[in-house]
Order: structure tokens, then sequence, then C-alpha cells
């Protein structure tokens, strides 16, 4: 491949749908690997468990719908650049006495609008589903652990700290999952968008 001299026209060809994607891509990617496997450890290590808690609750919601913003921008550009996958890879074939339509494999490009789909998915519904849920099961805790006088882990708890501990655990589980789901789909698509580009045809 011939390598390209910087030129004034070279310049302005940076700033195409191609370089917005990529960017946006890195963005948004960029940052959930942060948040999932850096930020939040660094913080539970550092800070006093409520501090933590009062955190992530004014920190996730603005992860999720800057995630959620961004993979939705992306799902558009996608879609813009790659029209056909509507239609990509249907078949004309007779069939059971007469012809048939259908879809022969999965296009790789509707592979990709699906993925983006997902981890909008993922993170609408922790946006506005499980992340407020959580949020609010913790802060009960937080405020039944004064009333009680003692931590929601120490011996002897109420059943309805029990009863919080419990539904906690299960929200937070549905939230990160949710997130890592989120995390492997667009390392998924950074792995396809590497290979084969995100130029439509």
């Amino acid at each position: 491949m011939p390598r390209t001299e910087f030129t004034s026209a070279t310049f302005k060809s940076l700033f195409s749908v191609n370089g917005l994607y990529l960017v946006l891509y890195s963005w948004v990617f960029g940052m959930a690997v942060w948040v999932t496997f850096f930020g939040g450890i660094i913080a539970l290590k550092t800070l006093p468990r409520h501090q933590f808690g009062t955190l992530q609750h004014r920190t996730f919601p603005i992860y999720f719908l800057l995630s959620l913003s961004l993979t939705s921008v992306l799902v558009g550009l996608w879609t813009w650049k790659h029209s056909d996958i509507w239609t990509g890879g249907l078949k004309v074939g007779k069939w059971g006495g007469g012809w048939v339509v259908g879809r022969v494999g999965m296009d790789g490009d509707l592979v990709q609008f699906w993925t983006l789909v997902g981890v909008c998915v993922c993170m609408a519904v922790n946006q506005f589903v499980v992340g407020p849920l959580t949020s609010r099961t913790m802060f009960q805790r937080h405020r039944l652990e004064k009333e009680e006088g003692k931590g929601y882990d120490e011996v002897g708890v109420s059943k309805e700290m029990k009863a919080l501990n419990a539904k906690f655990s299960g929200l937070h589980g549905v939230s990160s999952l949710l997130n890592l789901g989120a995390v492997i789909a667009l390392g998924f698509h950074g792995l396809w968008i590497g290979e084969y580009g995100v130029k439509g045809y």
C-alpha cells in the first residue's frame, strides 16, 4: 500500500463519517472498559463503603446514559453506512412446490447491527430499570444500618436487612451482567471493524 502524503485534502478527508464512527466507538468502548475493570475497583479499595456507594450512584447514571447515547449514534451511522443489511443475503429458491425468499446464513454487517442494538438494550435497562432500583435498595439499606446501629453484614441483623441484602445482591448481579454483556459486545464489534473496517458498500 502506497504511503499517503499529508496535504490539505488529506486533512479534510480525516473529518469523515468513518473517522467520526471510530472516534465515537473508541470513546464508548474505552469508557466501558475503564468503568468496568478499573475505576470501580479503585474506588472500592479507596473509599469508605457509604462514600463508594454514593459515588457509584452519581457515576453510573451518567455512564449508562452516555453509553446509550453514543451507541445509539453508532447504530444510526452503521445503518446509514450499511443500508443493505436488511436485504443482503436474501436468496430466491424453490421449496415445497413454490418459490420462496429466504436468508441463507446471516450477513456480518447485520450481526454487527444487532450487536450494537444489544449494547443499547443493556445500557437502557441499566439506566432506566435496574440502576434506579439498585440505588434505591442501597439507600434503604444505609438507612436501616443507622436505625439498627450495625452494618449490613454483621451478625444478628434484622430480617428486613437480610431481605434488603438479598435484593441488593440480585439487582447488583443483574446490573453487572448487563454491563459485562455490553462490554463484551463492544469488544466483539471492535474486533470486527478492526478487521473489516467501518466502510459500507
